[in-house]
């Protein structure tokens, strides 16, 4: 790559953070259905020619913001569902991974919660399809463990999506509690989890 090449690629990402980051700040505010790509663009100090350049509409921009808010953490996850351990201290260390990333990205996590039932279809869809192959790896994990043996496929899915579920509400409610309230959030998360853990342990039982 050429100097001169180089030196637009990191203007072009410099433009593309900057139109990330404003969004972020004004839908601390309002929802993404009533964002405007030119009050986006104002306040990155950009022209809406630049936003066009990057996104074709508000919509993709937030598709952005999802999946830089729940991408990254599907390696993260996805270390802890793979360290050993039983599946219990494995669930707590996932707990402590979503803390932590939501005490990093407060603004992300509050905009992906207040987005997951809006108003703005590929935004949701987008959530949604993150959310589902969250659920399919966890489900991926809890099926190489011993005490899957005899589970269906969608027994499995299930459970997982049960998890994730939980981790959404999680999520939220360390939103709402702030920093303060964090321990208690957790504590609380891990309980719940530890009572889902046992739930499985006899979900053959019937059967």
């Amino acid at each position: 790559m050429s100097h001169t090449a180089g030196v637009r690629q990191t203007q072009k990402l410099r433009t593309r953070r900057a139109l990330l980051d404003a969004a972020l700040v004004l839908l601390e505010h309002q929802s993404l259905s009533s964002l405007g790509l030119r009050e986006v663009t104002r306040a990155a100090g950009l022209t809406p020619t630049a936003f066009y350049r990057h996104f074709e509409d508000v919509a993709a921009l937030g598709v952005a913001l999802v999946e830089e808010a729940l991408g990254s953490l599907h390696g993260l996850v996805g270390e802890v569902l793979a360290e050993t351990g039983d599946s219990e201290e494995r669930l707590d260390r996932s707990v402590a991974v979503i803390a932590r990333h939501v005490g990093a990205q407060p603004a992300h996590f509050r905009f992906i919660s207040r987005e997951q039932h809006g108003g703005v279809g590929p935004v949701r869809e987008a959530i949604a399809a993150q959310l589902l192959r969250f659920a399919a790896e966890v489900a991926c994990a809890l099926g190489r463990e011993p005490e899957s043996a005899g589970w269906s496929e969608e027994d499995l899915l299930m459970l997982g999506g049960l998890y994730v579920d939980h981790m959404v509400i999680t999520t939220s409610a360390l939103l709402e509690a702030g920093p303060e309230g964090e321990a208690e959030i957790v504590r609380v998360a891990r309980r719940r989890l530890r009572l889902v853990t046992i739930g499985r342990a006899h979900w053959l039982d019937e059967e």
